[in-house]
């Protein structure tokens, strides 16, 4: 089983990722990589600004950067790491064209036939495909996971569901690698935390609530929770921190809460983690530091739970916000897709 795949915005910080991730995936091979205008025809290993500790992938090195454009594209599967105002032109095309594309942009995210998908939390919202392709006229499709922050969030809410949640208040403390290339500058966020992240709070709140809905045959019901974000850039480079309440239907201990959290169970995906959340019983944890790398990035880390008001829980929850958060959403999504038969 193996499949040709593209990125769109390779040379970004989670076009980044997307390159180091797929280096030896047993079922996806990069073959196009695309960037900016002015980097096309250019090799890749030339041109990137290599973020990541280790050295820019062998396969990818001498890579010819294509145009976003699908006619310089053979391949299966599209990761998109665009920004949210180019995807929203460029990605149509490419699904008009018969491609397939795993979407890390917020373009569509929120569009009601799009998928929105976390793939322990709502596998069956890919149902919203068939929606798709039949209300656009596409021979292809997008389907798109959820901002890095949300992503955090969602994975820890999923096994509290069952409680019946009533509320859900979160404070983030995320990375400065969520702000890409070239990110926050230095004289900004040194000695200093920033208290607003444009937009952030927003996708949250509603991101949150679509893949927590239930699909009805035709759209999502949304979840009927209410969630309220407030979200800030500190001084860490990877992994987003995340404070958390939660307001139940009835009393919930934190055995129980504990229980369901190591209850969430992971998919047989080459991405996949052993563990999709890992629970630390240290005072101290979750840390950036100590944990973002948990499951090799694609775990999240959850701490600190303990009772709060009446019928309230409160914890703390990590997870690397451009491994899980991001690159490795996609391709985790492309995966499920392969397995539920989406893609040929």
């Amino acid at each position: 089983m193996h499949y040709k795949v593209g990125i769109l915005g390779a040379t970004g910080t989670v076009g980044q990722w997307f390159v180091k991730m797929l280096e030896g995936h047993p079922w996806f091979k990069v073959k196009n990589l695309a960037a900016s205008e002015k980097r096309v025809g250019k090799k890749y290993g030339e041109e990137v600004n290599w973020l990541i500790s280790q050295d820019i992938p062998k396969y990818a090195r001498d890579l010819e950067m294509v145009p976003l454009d699908p006619k310089y594209f053979d391949v299966d599967i599209i990761f998109s790491a665009l920004p949210a105002e180019v995807a929203r032109e460029v990605e149509p095309i490419f699904a008009k064209n018969g491609f397939v594309v795993a979407s890390n942009a917020s373009a569509f995210r929120m569009e009601e036939d799009v998928p929105l998908v976390i793939p322990e939390v709502n596998a069956d919202h890919l149902k919203l495909i068939e929606v798709q392709k039949s209300v656009r006229g596409w021979d292809g499709f997008i389907v798109t996971n959820p901002n890095c922050t949300t992503i955090i969030l969602v994975l820890s809410l999923k096994p509290l569901m069952d409680f019946g949640i009533k509320n859900v208040r979160v404070a983030s403390m995320q990375a400065l690698s969520g702000a890409g290339y070239p990110g926050v500058a230095s004289l900004s966020i040194f000695d200093n935390i920033i208290p607003f992240i444009k937009n952030e709070e927003e996708k949250v709140e509603s991101e949150t609530l679509k893949i927590l809905g239930k699909f009805d045959g035709n759209r999502i019901d949304f979840a009927k929770i209410k969630v309220s974000a407030s979200c800030h850039r500190v001084l860490v480079l990877d992994g987003h921190t995340e404070a958390v309440w939660v307001t139940f239907e009835r009393d919930v201990s934190v055995e129980d809460a504990i229980e369901a959290f190591e209850s969430l169970k992971p998919l047989q995906l080459p991405t996949s983690p052993e563990k999709v959340i890992i629970v630390r019983r240290e005072i101290d944890r979750p840390q950036p530091r100590l944990d973002r790398d948990a499951g090799k990035g694609m775990s999240i880390v959850v701490g600190r739970v303990r009772k709060s008001l009446e019928k309230e829980l409160k914890y703390i929850v990590l997870g690397h916000n451009v491994v899980r958060g991001a690159a490795g959403a996609s391709i985790l999504n492309a995966e499920l897709m392969v397995k539920e038969g989406y893609i040929d």
